[in-house]
């Protein structure tokens, strides 16, 4: 690739380095969880909002208006406050996962339905779930950074809760942590990090740059430090080869970082028994 590109690809690149960042770091919490699709599923309410906003009049018709955001974000905090008011555990009569799906499919739904009524339904579709991180300037670059060191800073500050929570909440609660209060600040910060990045990647891209990198870490190391390590790792590498691939061979970037993600996660599942067998035969 030629100087000129190399620019090109700069801010996208840098957007997909802060993106892998605080995505890997909460993906360890939601596979802890158990609640996989909880990103998912916050990606599509935030879609929703953007797409009735675009529906009404302060929207002006621009997809990335302020207007557009704060009302993306404002269905983000709901779906926060239903999630963090599922029952936690395995024993729950109705598993969180199943209310969660519920959301996403009812939400995707209802954005099709205003989709409808627009006359730009199938490149906001397409920008829903693939983004176009292409398109991301370096003064989009510098707010992301802002807002996810907030972020970042707010889960540092609050980790023990946070980590307990999510792995050992019978413990949690013993203690007397408020199991709904934490829950809803955890979901209220994701789903504004969600509402943040699906402007930029799209639902889909969002969703890979947050689950991958965690399931990948966990075929490897068990701490979360060694985990948020590999993931953090994995998801550098595939950012750099998505792009490359994305440009070489003139394929849609979003999409291919995706279907990168899907391919480097195989490799590793497939790696990790031959470097297990070669461990045990060594000891």
């Amino acid at each position: 690739m030629d100087t000129t590109v190399l620019q090109f690809l700069a801010a996208p690149f840098v957007a997909s380095l802060i993106l892998t960042g605080l995505h890997a770091y909460l993906g360890v919490h939601v596979v802890e969880r158990g609640v996989i699709f909880v990103d998912l599923s916050l990606a599509q309410i935030a879609a929703l909002g953007a797409s009735v906003a675009l529906l009404l009049p302060f929207s002006g018709g621009d997809p990335h208006g302020p207007g557009v955001y704060w009302l993306s974000l404002a269905f983000t905090f709901v779906g926060a406050a239903v999630f963090s008011s599922l029952p936690h555990g395995r024993t729950a009569r109705i598993p969180a996962e199943a209310m969660i799906g519920i959301s996403y499919a009812v939400a995707s739904a209802a954005a099709i339905v205003a989709m409808s009524q627009s006359t730009a339904q199938a490149e906001h579709l397409k920008d829903m779930l693939v983004g176009n991180i292409l398109a991301v300037s370096w003064q989009e670059v510098g707010k992301t950074a802002a807002v996810y060191a907030l972020i970042g800073v707010f889960h540092y500050i609050f980790r023990r809760r946070f980590l307990l929570i999510s792995m050992d909440p019978d413990r949690a609660q013993a203690e007397g942590i408020s199991l709904r209060l934490w829950d809803f600040l955890f979901y209220a910060s994701f789903g504004f990090v969600v509402t943040w990045s699906v402007s930029i990647a799209g639902v889909l891209l969002v969703f890979c740059y947050l689950i991958v990198p965690s399931v990948a870490a966990m075929l490897y190391a068990e701490g979360i430090g060694r985990r948020l390590a590999i993931g953090w790792s994995m998801g550098t590498v595939v950012s750099i080869l998505g792009m490359y691939f994305s440009v070489q061979f003139d394929l849609p970037t979003g999409a291919t970082i995706v279907c990168t993600f899907g391919l480097v996660l195989i490799v590793m599942a497939a790696v990790k028994p031959l470097i297990a067998g070669r461990g045990a035969a060594a000891a």
